[in-house]
């Protein structure tokens, strides 16, 4: 029987429950605290707030959702008087992210975000504009790092707030997966920042290796592992349940930053809000550029070398690198490693028989993270 036409298509699992109008609800509710108590400090305060309202209005809210669903597949009911803290720790992920990309993007030097200048890029813009004394592109990196300081501490007060009147023994573990997640990012940032000034080319497994351990401590952790450990611990799951989501949650997490990179340098900039072939101007060293240098000619490996973190690539060398990313076979090796590890979390997900509907809903957000355009 066909398909009707008419019939709403199934809404995603962040718009279930209401998860992302509650979790909208808390972070607009941290937009205005934050908006009144900066004007009482100084008007000259607003810019912080509006550049923090610009970067919290967008997003998937793919952490609040993974860490939401898996509260809901290792047991918790909406009725059970934990949703508030399941919600509010979602919050506190976004305001976590949000404090990594306003420092990531000063780091990786990038120009846009979700398709607008990226916030050190906006305040030296202003800078200029206003015909201020001092380096603007130096007003604009401390503005930004500020910035990401303000989310930060929001991003404690949040978790702190979420967590205030549940058992002790639960409120504690939540507490320290947070804080483990908050160190091991920041050491993640340290080492994408050593893969970037050490020799590269020389020795492709340990360059491989360095990507990989990027990816884990950087990103796959606190973008899909740590929210579902989070969720589960607010669930009270046991030891045993909490320590198995590493096992499907950490391949996952690989897979979605594996896609992340291979978007960085094929993404359609209207759907990622980054220009074409960003990361190669940047010169991010990615387990995709490292497995072409496996396979590719001496030319080919000194044009990839010479051109990569060239901030100045034009648009026909970006389309030249991205031919040779295919001719080498990296894409198609990338490509299945993201198939592989993408089977090894659902086969894990699977052994864990955890309850309905968070089994579903924690399923439908791995498959939309492995498999998004943006």
């Amino acid at each position: 029987m066909p398909a009707d036409a008419s019939a709403p298509a199934p809404s995603l699992p962040v718009d279930r429950e209401n998860l992302r109008s509650d979790v909208d609800a808390r972070l607009s509710t941290f937009l205005e605290d934050q908006r009144v108590r900066l004007a009482a400090i100084s008007e000259d305060a607003a810019p912080l707030s509006e550049a923090t309202a610009a970067l919290l209005t967008g997003g998937k809210r793919l952490r609040a959702a993974f860490c939401y669903w898996s509260w809901r597949a290792h047991g918790g009911r909406v009725d059970d008087g934990r949703r508030e803290a399941a919600v509010r720790t979602g919050a506190a992920l976004e305001l976590f992210q949000a404090a990594a990309l306003f420092h990531d993007d000063v780091m990786d030097n990038s120009d846009m975000r979700r398709g607008r200048p990226a916030a050190h890029r906006a305040f030296a813009g202003r800078h200029r504009a206003s015909g201020w004394s001092g380096s603007a592109a130096q007003y604009g990196s401390s503005s930004a790092i500020l910035l990401g300081d303000l989310c930060l501490i929001a991003s404690q007060a949040e978790i702190r707030a979420g967590l205030t009147g549940l058992p002790e023994d639960v409120a504690l573990r939540t507490r320290a997966l947070f804080d483990d997640m908050q160190t091991e990012v920041t050491v993640g940032q340290y080492l994408d920042v050593l893969a970037q000034a050490v020799p590269w080319g020389t020795d492709l497994d340990a360059d491989e290796a360095r990507a990989r351990a990027v990816i884990r401590s950087k990103s796959a952790r606190y973008s899909v592992e740590h929210p579902l450990a989070l969720g589960a611990a607010l669930a009270g799951a046991p030891t045993e349940a909490l320590d198995a989501v590493s096992s499907y949650g950490l391949p996952l997490g690989e897979a979605f930053q594996l896609r992340d990179d291979v978007l960085g340098v094929y993404g359609d900039p209207s759907v990622t809000g980054k220009p074409a072939g960003d990361d190669l101007r940047e010169g991010k060293r990615t387990v995709l550029v490292s497995r072409a240098l496996r396979t590719a000619t001496p030319s080919q490996s000194a044009f990839l070398l010479e051109s990569l973190g060239n901030p100045d690539l034009d648009q026909d060398t970006v389309e030249s690198l991205r031919g040779l990313l295919v001719e080498t076979g990296a894409v198609a090796a990338v490509e299945q490693l993201i198939s592989h590890l993408t089977d090894e979390a659902f086969a894990a997900l699977d052994a864990a028989a955890l309850a309905s509907p968070g089994t579903e809903m924690v399923a439908e957000l791995a498959r939309a993270a492995v498999q998004r355009s943006a």
